[in-house]
């Protein structure tokens, strides 16, 4: 399983600096809001996807008044590893047991971990937009022809959109807007193929853990895209951007492509959205993540760092009980767990070792049994 051993944390948010040692079973944090237990998962998140979880900017995450951030972990995963990642005057600066990474895609992933907060409620009830993320980051940590494949669909979705608009202002021809509908066409087709393979191998999934949490009413998702045949994607897509071309240029705009579609999560046949109460919500977010852990630990072969924000706030104690016998089946390695009481951390969880932040400080831990710890 992943491990992270050791943490150093320098000017992020509102740390300013920590030296940290993880147990192998992991910890709990506890402290009140606002006192920076979320920054510190936050801090370890970085080490996945090379950014806030929250989607930060890299700038927005040195502390006021610093002027860079500095993370360093040693992580034990398939050999012990040193990775840092730093931030200051516009440059990001990752390095690997020692040796800058010159390609940041190729250090993804460093430290395989999911993080299960309650605002991961926005999968559900936001837009069709946080439900493409949710699977271009499983895919794009898990896959590497599907991250090669976003990689190059975003940049000619940015390069046609401008054209588009350099068109409306007559500063460019049609041909220029063409020119780029090759390259969204195959690697749209890329991106389309693995979203459904994945959507396949995990629909019933979905739905089983769902039941298993206690959901009465059946819960599905499927994969919505305006392709009527992907296995033609690329020449459906191709013969779309060309007919689409006029309205495009018009609202300045691509209006066709795998950044359209959508996941949509249903219960007994509704929208999730619009018919779920909020425990509903919660459930259907948590299934996802769980099927992000079950992906990950299948591509790394490993499981991945188990990160809960105080996952279980306002839940009911029923369910928070399915969910955490779930997710303890699910992901066995290292738990790092943060509440805000101490009588907010679950029973199955009451063995971990406690520590206490306050201003981003973790002044002291408290083990279980009472016994203080450094």
């Amino acid at each position: 399983m992943a491990l992270l051993d050791r943490l150093s944390i320098r000017d992020f948010r509102n740390v300013v600096r920590a030296e940290l040692a993880f147990p192998a079973e992991g910890v709990v944090i506890i402290g009140d809001n606002g006192q920076g237990k979320t920054n510190i998962l936050e801090a370890i998140y970085y080490f996945q996807l090379l950014r806030s979880v929250r989607g930060a900017r890299d700038t927005d995450l040195v502390r006021f008044g610093a002027s860079a951030f500095h993370l360093h972990a040693t992580v034990a995963t398939n050999g012990e590893h040193e990775i840092s990642a730093a931030f200051g005057r516009g440059r990001k600066r990752v390095t690997a047991d020692g040796a800058e990474v010159k390609r940041l895609s190729g250090a993804l992933g460093s430290l395989p971990a999911v993080v299960i907060s309650p605002r991961d409620v926005a999968l559900v009830s936001g837009s069709p937009s946080e439900r493409r993320r949710f699977l271009d980051v499983a895919l794009a940590l898990t896959s590497p022809r599907y991250l090669n494949a976003l990689q190059q669909y975003r940049a000619a979705l940015t390069q046609r959109n401008a054209a588009l608009r350099g068109v409306a202002r007559g500063a460019q021809s049609e041909e220029s807007v063409a020119a780029w509908e090759p390259a969204l066409a195959t690697s749209g087709a890329v991106l389309l193929a693995e979203r459904i393979a994945w959507m396949d191998q995990h629909e019933s999934e979905y739905t089983r853990i769902t039941a298993a949490i206690g959901e009465p009413e059946p819960m599905t998702m499927r994969y919505v895209t305006s392709i009527a045949n992907p296995r033609d994607a690329a020449d459906e897509l191709s013969d779309t951007l060309a007919r689409k071309r006029t309205l495009d240029i018009r609202r300045g705009l691509t209006h066709a492509g795998p950044h359209r579609d959508d996941v949509v999560l249903q219960i007994g046949g509704h929208d999730l959205r619009t018919f779920g109460s909020g425990g509903q919500q919660r459930t259907a977010a948590i299934t996802l993540r769980l099927l992000e852990a079950e992906t990950l630990k299948a591509h790394a072969g490993t499981d991945p760092l188990l990160l809960l924000d105080d996952p279980f706030a306002e839940l009911d104690v029923r369910r928070s009980a399915h969910i955490l016998a779930l997710l303890q089946e699910a992901v066995t390695g290292q738990t790092i767990l943060t509440v805000p009481r101490a009588g907010d951390i679950p029973p199955n969880l009451s063995r971990l070792v406690r520590w206490h932040i306050a201003a981003g400080a973790i002044a002291s831990g408290v083990v279980p049994g009472g016994e203080s710890v450094r």
